[in-house]
């Protein structure tokens, strides 16, 4: 299974459904033998978030499941497998793959100033700003190994898991590409740990996209041995 078939099943393929309206009605206020309609007061904002969380919460539970998360995609118009989304997860804190809490949800709301589904679109226009800077983006390179961890006291994710969620992060890395080939390619390793995940990070930002300033003394992973050596192997044959 590829990962964006992996991330619509995990954020749901549920039977869209209607959502209810989040607007305020106005309300019509009698005095004596005069009546005069009044406009309701505008929401507050906390009160518009809540209603939102409304519209896509489970019947049952006090949080927003995969259906849910499927309907809000829809409304806001973007795949449940785009980056967006995975953005989206990381800015509201998601501790669990194709889950908001009720917390979760309002609290990133409030951080996103995005009360309502209109301002949740322009500000999910807007999540890939948010990495712009090396901390934010690490926060959220560390986030998507721990998104993937969807079984309890699990350590690893899988080697097609990482290739694909490494493509979704590292979009604009010149060494992903040829990173990504060797994991999809070389047979040792079955599955990626933290160690690992991180160590690649500390290596994009180390080293150079030619990998002549490449150190293996340094510690590195064994696994990143293996690419360097992988792609010396491969730069030769080419010659």
């Amino acid at each position: 299974m590829d990962l964006a078939t992996w991330l619509r099943s995990c954020f749901g393929a549920g039977r869209p459904s209607e959502v209810p309206a989040c607007d305020t009605m106005s309300r019509r206020a009698t005095r004596g033998s005069t009546a005069k309609a009044k406009a309701a007061p505008a929401p507050k904002e906390t009160d518009k978030s809540a209603a939102l969380f409304a519209a896509y919460k489970d019947a049952d539970d006090d949080h927003i499941g995969p259906e849910g998360i499927e309907r809000l995609c829809q409304d806001l118009g973007v795949d449940p497998a785009d980056r967006k989304v995975l953005l989206l997860a990381w800015r509201m804190g998601a501790q669990r793959m194709g889950f908001f809490t009720r917390e979760e949800f309002l609290q990133g709301l409030k951080a996103l100033k995005a009360p309502d589904l209109a301002k949740l679109k322009k500000a999910l226009n807007g999540l890939d700003g948010a990495v712009s800077s090396p901390e934010d983006f690490q926060d959220f390179y560390q986030f998507a190994f721990r998104f993937c961890l969807t079984e309890p006291r699990q350590k690893i994710i899988d080697i097609e898991t990482a290739a694909q969620m490494l493509g979704l992060v590292m979009v604009d890395s010149p060494h992903a590409p040829d990173f990504i080939r060797f994991l999809q390619e070389q047979k040792e390793y079955k599955a990626i740990n933290q160690d690992q995940w991180t160590g690649f990070w500390r290596f994009t930002q180390e080293v150079s996209p030619d990998l002549h300033d490449y150190d293996e003394s340094q510690a590195w992973p064994l696994l990143l041995d293996n690419y360097v050596e992988w792609v010396q192997q491969r730069k030769t044959a080419a010659l």
